[in-house]
């Protein structure tokens, strides 16, 4: 039971049988279900099983409804959330639009494949739902700046997935305003390149599986298991190979990765001014120019992500606890899911606000711009448009296929 509806119930019972209006704490208590957050999941085969089991992990949280278009990942989620509850009450949908038309639903987690991120939260948004959408936020930049609009322009609290940005970095904050980190000139990120297109031949599609609406927005294509697939990397196995559906391990790490680079240098919610690709001469690395000097580079490096001061280079460091290492903007317990949690509660921005998610879903859009075109690209971050640069910013967003639009 919701919120609202626990309350409003509650108080037209009272009145009909009357009750006395003052409920005991017992009630009113964190286990209340007045003060539950009823939740739905969105994608349920991959990554946003894991989302949708850390989320189940708060006892807050009451997970209602699951949405997939295969039938063994839906049914496989509805299975677990009954067994959690000890009951049959979670509903399993094949179109998420369902599950969002849902009035009993506060939040949902979004673990669809890239290209459809930006549709689904938007129309969670408009539906009055607080969103915790996977990385990469975006396929587009266009996307990403709608996704901000709409979370704006509705008042809900949507966080990007980027939980290495908080768990693999939580101890970066704390370094990098250390002695040791003062006068951060260079930053080497080490993270796969871009996507490519896809020329697999059809095969039948399986049964419980609903192809046309995997595609969804992407450009019609015969069904191929390696083209939805779950395998991880750029090996053609996977989704994330391919460009109508992701950017690569550019965006897909490069979502954790860049970001915690942009985000702990200070320069997180701007962007570049300028992105130049590698020529083999004085640019050996994908190169990200920002206005007050930093430069960037996407490289084949010997860490995650390493810093460059005072003549020297130093890999980041590792995993540490979040708590221990406070991080600017992080707010509640328990890592970026709790994080979430607690803003839909209080309705502050979360540590991964959707701007800062957008921003740096942004860097690896540009990079991924500049290595397709092979030039040099100046950038306004303000305008988030290229200078004087047409082809480039048609690609800045793709068409989207009838009758899918944002």
């Amino acid at each position: 039971m919701r919120r609202r509806s626990f309350l409003k119930q509650t108080a037209a019972a009272g009145a009909v049988l009357g009750f006395p209006t003052i409920i005991p704490s017992r009630v009113l208590g964190a286990d209340a279900p007045s003060n539950r957050i009823v939740m739905g999941a969105i994608g349920v085969g991959g990554m946003g099983t894991g989302d949708m089991r850390g989320m189940c992990g708060f006892k807050e949280v009451q997970m209602v409804a699951v949405c997939d278009v295969q039938k063994s990942a839906r049914d496989s989620a509805k299975n677990w959330v009954d067994g959690r509850y000890g009951d049959s009450g979670c509903a399993a949908y094949n179109d998420f639009r369902e599950l969002l038309a849902r009035e009993d639903i506060d939040a949902v987690v979004i673990g669809t494949p890239d290209h459809w991120h930006a549709i689904q939260t938007i129309t969670a948004c408009r539906s009055g739902k607080d969103v915790y959408c996977e990385k990469p936020i975006s396929l587009t930049v266009r996307e990403g700046r709608e996704m901000v609009t709409a979370a704006r322009r509705y008042g809900r609290v949507v966080s990007g997935g980027s939980q290495r940005v908080l768990g693999d970095y939580g101890r970066l904050a704390h370094d990098i305003r250390s002695e040791s980190y003062s006068g951060i000139k260079e930053i080497y990120v080490n993270v796969g390149g871009p996507s490519r297109h896809c020329n697999l031949p059809g095969q039948p599609v399986p049964g419980g599986f609903d192809w046309n609406m995997w595609l969804g927005p992407a450009p019609w294509a015969p069904y191929h298991p390696h083209r939805c697939g779950r395998g991880y990397g750029l090996g053609g196995t996977g989704f994330r190979s391919w460009y109508d559906y992701s950017g690569g391990m550019m965006t897909d790490w490069g979502a954790h990765k860049f970001a915690a680079a942009i985000f702990w240098a200070g320069v997180g919610d701007t962007g570049p001014a300028e992105v130049i690709p590698p020529d083999g001469k004085d640019h050996p690395y994908l190169t990200y120019v920002f206005e007050d000097g930093l430069l960037m580079y996407h490289s084949e490096g010997r860490g995650n992500v390493d810093f460059v001061h005072g003549g020297s280079r130093k890999i980041a460091a590792g995993p540490g606890p979040a708590e221990r290492y406070p991080a600017m903007g992080y707010r509640g317990r328990g890592g970026i899911y709790g994080d979430f949690l607690h803003c839909v509660r209080t309705r502050e921005r979360p540590f991964r606000d959707v701007e800062l998610s957008h921003r740096a879903a942004t860097v690896c859009h540009l990079g991924n711009i500049a290595y397709q075109l092979q030039r040099p690209l100046k950038w306004n971050p303000v305008k988030e448009r290229f200078l004087d640069d047409e082809l480039a910013n048609r690609l800045l967003d793709r068409p989207k296929r009838e009758p899918w639009t944002i």
